[in-house]
């Protein structure tokens, strides 16, 4: 059985369920953004497939596309369209559809330069005429309208990661308003969480999930379906080794309010 324990200023609480654990809604849509297809397996594979045989409705939504993650030349022209039908089979072994696998399509290895949101030219990723990754971003937290929110942490090194988490951040921030209206109607804040994968966190997490035999088994199976990408083979290793166990930390995001501050000058 499956558990997860939450760290608070009082000590360690302890609950079987995820939902319990972060005072979930039954049904709440969870959104995993992420800067490759298989970031969201290997950090939090255990997570989504947990969070999907708990009755969360979770999606997976893909920033780049995956064209710089060849490891044979012969796939050099065609890795991008090999990788989306492992991601497809790989988020099914954790319990979701299809279509809940989202693309952006972002040119691997070149999210920095789609930072913000401009007018698109010939070759962009399009929505309303406009790309950039805050572009991409407000439209889809406002169309999926998720109660939570998960990304890899702030401190990966690489410059996809880095992108995706600082235009993830004020893109929550747009879609909880009325700028842009084209890309649909302002939602509710979400609460944001990230969660390590190549990097330790910056600071402690605050929930761990234990998972048993059969939920580990989906998550090696899972990043075992990116049969193309021989790279990560050391961070599955790493993962096996290290057992059933997955970290996050709420971020506690919110709107600037200065009456925080003036309770701490009372």
């Amino acid at each position: 059985m499956s558990r997860c324990k939450l760290l608070t200023g009082n000590g360690i609480r302890s609950f079987s369920t995820l939902s319990e654990s972060l005072g979930a809604g039954k049904g709440e849509t969870l959104l995993f953004v992420c800067p490759h297809d298989d970031d969201a397996n290997v950090g939090a594979g255990m997570t989504i497939a947990q969070a999907a045989a708990e009755g969360f409705d979770v999606h997976i939504l893909i920033t780049s596309d995956g064209g710089m993650g060849y490891c044979d030349l012969a796939q050099k022209d065609t890795i991008s369209e090999i990788r989306k039908k492992e991601t497809i089979d790989s988020y099914k072994i954790l319990g979701l559809p299809e279509c809940n696998v989202h693309y952006l399509d972002f040119p691997d290895g070149q999210l920095y330069n789609y930072i913000g949101r401009r007018a698109a030219q010939a070759g962009d990723p399009e929505l309303c005429g406009m790309t950039g990754l805050q572009n991409h971003f407000t439209y889809w937290i406002r169309q999926l309208s998720p109660a939570r929110i998960f990304t890899p942490a702030s401190t990966d090194l690489h410059p996809d990661h880095q992108a995706v988490y600082k235009d993830l951040l004020i893109s929550i921030y747009h879609a909880s308003g009325d700028i842009w209206p084209e890309l649909g109607k302002p939602c509710a804040l979400p609460v944001m969480y990230e969660y390590p994968i190549y990097v330790a966190l910056d600071g402690n997490p605050e929930l761990m999930l234990e998972g048993d035999e059969e939920l580990f088994k989906k998550k090696l199976d899972s990043v075992a379906a990116y049969v193309s990408q021989k790279q990560i083979a050391a961070t599955v290793e790493a993962v096996r080794k290290a057992g059933a166990v997955e970290f996050s930390r709420n971020l506690n995001f919110a709107i600037y309010d200065p009456n925080v501050y003036k309770k701490l000058f009372a």
